[in-house]
Parts: C-alpha cells; sequence; structure tokens
C-alpha cells in the first residue's frame, strides 16, 4: 500500500532513529502528545532508562518519566512503525540499509531531519521515493548527558515530499508536530529548503570549527570571521540561485540576527569536534560544494573551509 493513500493513525507509532539533542528533542514531544515513541539510542541507553528525559529551555523544565520513555538498543527491538524519524548524523548513514528494515511495514513513513544535501536521495534509493519526506529543523539543541537537553531556541521544522508538492500525509505530519507544540509548516520544494538551511548550518557550523573551536558569539564578535560568515552566505546564495531557488536578503539577515541573540551556542559540528567524533563535512560542506561547482556557481570561500575542515577532521570515524 502506498503511504500516501494510507489512513493515517490520530496517534502513530514512532520510532527516533538517533537519540541526540534533536531526535530526543522532538521526540519527547510527540510522546507528550500522545504519539507512541521509541528511541533507538546508541550511547546511554541505561541513563535514558533510568532518567526518562529532562528538557530545559532557560528556566522551564519539561520531563517524560522512565516509565513513559521506551529506549532500545537496536531497531529489530522497535518493531514496524507508523514513521521512522531519522535524527542520525549523516556520517553514520552507512548503517541505514540494515538499521531501517525492522521498522519497515507496509505503511511507513521515512522521515529525516538530516542536515546537509544527501540523504534525501540515499534513502530514496534504499527504500524507495514513495516513503521519504524530508525535513529541516531550525533549532539550537545541545545534549548535555544522555535524555537531558538544553534548549536555546526550539525554531521550527519544515517539512516536504522527497518529491513533488506537499501531499496529505505531509499535512498530516505537520499537523502531528504541531499538536506537538512544534512550530512546523509544510513546503512544496524541499530541495529548495535545503539551501535555506544551508544559509545557517555552512557559515556557523563551519567557521566555529575553523575558526578555533569556538562559539557562534564568539564568531559574530570578530569583524573578520562575520565578514567570512557573509561571503559563505552569499556564495550559498548564488549557488542556490542557479538551481532556481531564491533565498531572501531578510531571511540571511533573520539568520545572523537570531544567532545574536541565542549567546555562547556550540552548534552540532563543533560538539562533535571537540568531542573528537566524525563532523558532518561531506553533507554539510562538501555535497553543496560540489553541486555548486556542477551549476557553474563560484564558491572559493566554501572550497577553502572545506579544504580547511577535511584537513581538520582527517581521520576520525563515526563510533559503533
Amino acid at each position: 500500500m502506498n503511504p500516501e493513500t494510507s489512513i493515517l493513525p490520530a496517534n502513530p507509532r514512532v520510532a527516533i532513529v538517533g537519540a541526540g539533542a534533536i531526535g530526543t528533542f522532538y521526540g519527547a514531544h510527540l510522546a507528550f502528545a500522545g504519539a507512541e515513541v521509541h528511541f533507538l539510542v546508541r550511547s546511554g541507553l541505561e541513563e535514558m532508562r533510568s532518567r526518562g528525559i529532562v528538557l530545559r529551555e532557560g528556566g522551564a523544565v519539561r520531563t517524560l518519566s522512565p516509565e513513559s520513555t521506551s529506549v532500545h538498543a537496536s531497531t529489530e527491538e522497535i518493531g514496524p512503525v507508523d514513521v521512522a524519524v531519522i535524527t542520525l548524523k549523516n556520517t553514520a548513514n552507512g548503517a541505514l540499509a540494515a538499521l531501517l528494515p525492522p521498522l519497515l511495514g507496509r505503511q511507513t513513513i521515512i522521515l529525516t531531519l538530516q542536515n546537509g544535501l544527501g540523504s534525501d536521495e540515499l534513502l530514496a534509493s534504499l527504500f524507495g521515493a514513495s516513503r521519504v519526506v524530508g525535513g529541516l529543523a531550525f533549532i539550537a539543541a545541545v545534549r548535555e548527558s544522555p535524555g537531558e537537553i538544553r534548549i536555546y531556541t526550539p525554531g521550527y521544522v519544515t517539512l516536504g515530499e522527497f518529491r513533488g508538492s506537499a501531499s496529505d500525509r505531509v499535512r498530516w505530519l505537520v499537523s502531528l508536530f504541531r499538536r506537538a507544540g512544534v512550530e512546523c509548516q509544510a513546503v512544496d520544494d524541499l530541495a529548495g529548503a535545503r539551501w535555506r538551511k544551508l544559509v545557517w548550518n555552512v557559515p556557523f557550523n563551519g567557521l566555529a570549527i575553523a575558526a578555533g573551536g569556538v562559539p557562534t558569539d564568539r564568531i559574530l564578535a570578530s569583524p573578520e570571521w562575520e565578514r567570512e560568515a557573509k561571503a559563505l552566505v552569499d556564495e550559498v546564495v548564488g549557488a542556490a540561485s542557479r538551481f532556481g531557488y531564491v533565498i531572501p536578503a531578510d531571511f540571511v539577515e533573520q539568520q545572523f540576527e537570531q544567532t545574536r541573540h541565542i549567546g555562547a551556542f556550540h552548534p552540532s559540528s563543533l560538539v562533535d569536534y571537540l568531542a573528537g567524533r566524525e563532523v558532518e563535512v561531506e553533507a554539510i560542506w562538501g555535497e553543496p560544494l560540489r553541486r555548486a561547482r556542477a551549476a557553474g556557481a563560484a564558491t572559493p570561500h566554501l572550497e577553502k573551509l572545506y579544504a580547511r575542515l577535511k584537513e581538520l577532521t582527517a581521520g576520525r570515524r563515526q563510533p559503533g
């Protein structure tokens, strides 16, 4: 049965594949709203099992009790679900072919909230384009310990079909996230939305590492690094335009202003870098650069940053 024509449940069975900051945050909110949520946990399994989930935003704290937090060491333990939400880093994508099949029933939707470019195409090649919905999480959050997430800004989520305009199932997912208290919207062009997300990820994730392992406020406090950030954004905007995606100037300015307000934030790539883990270099910088070059866009700043990030992260591997 095609997922597009399925009867979608009010309280779906959901698998969160990757219980980092993003997966834990959205999984907890979906559970608060009545969904049956199961977390695949690669590290910190026993901590989440015994403590549950804690979300901290400013002075507010929301918790999901251990009894209500369903955590698993394998997808076989979870079994078929209505929605499989992929929040693993792109560096772990080599495992998806083996990880996802136990979660897939006839109607299962695969929703990827991964950064950068390429994950939609990979999932479509492995499991069929008809299953794949893509999403972008505009959020600033970090995992302080297993199951404990600090939110700097909850932001919003954008969802779209891998191919084609927003469908009934995308609108159903949007309503599900909204019911969970997450600001969410549907888009008719997922690829264009992914280029918009790169407006933040390319400069701030990248320069946080290249500038010496610094939070975002340090980038914007330096005239030199802020100029470099804006030069990178100009190249992203220019490359996107080669594919027919227009990124307005006010959207770009909004990204910089919101970043000024969140203070000393450590982007996810910087967190991975400082922890000695593999960084999503190819998805966030390499693949956009290759697509920009193929379209004839000039990207000298992106080329330099990509080369520097490859140098700084050489030899790292994704932990088991």
